[in-house]
């Protein structure tokens, strides 16, 4: 079935980097766009970024453009989300979700909280 697996949140201060990845298995990865997504505390989901089956088209929230960047890899079914000079408004639970025809599936989510 499939399985969407991030890793990589934390703790991390004001003006840090983290790298989250997101793990699949279950589809034929190469064959379908990704995006990256988070929710914070009292805040409807957001998209934060997104990126075709190919890897040569991303786009990405204008609250996040010059300092995240998606990136995947189809040799390993796993697609990235680079997030650097990080704000405290960034806090929330970001979770990576696949474009597969119908509703989609979801990960499980990791939290990032950006905090001095």
């Amino acid at each position: 079935q499939v399985q969407l697996v991030e890793s990589g949140g934390g703790l991390v201060q004001p003006g840090g980097s983290l790298r989250l990845s997101c793990a699949t298995s279950g589809f034929t990865f190469s064959n379908y766009a990704m995006s990256w997504h988070r929710q914070a505390p009292g805040k409807e989901r957001e998209m934060v970024a997104h990126i075709i089956n190919t890897g040569s088209k991303t786009m990405y929230a204008d609250s996040v453009k010059g300092r995240f960047t998606i990136s995947r890899d189809n040799r390993k079914n796993t697609v990235y989300l680079q997030m650097n000079n990080l704000k405290p408004e960034d806090t929330a639970v970001y979770y990576c979700f696949a474009r597969l025809p119908g509703p989609g599936y979801w990960g499980q989510g990791t939290q990032v909280t950006v905090s001095s």
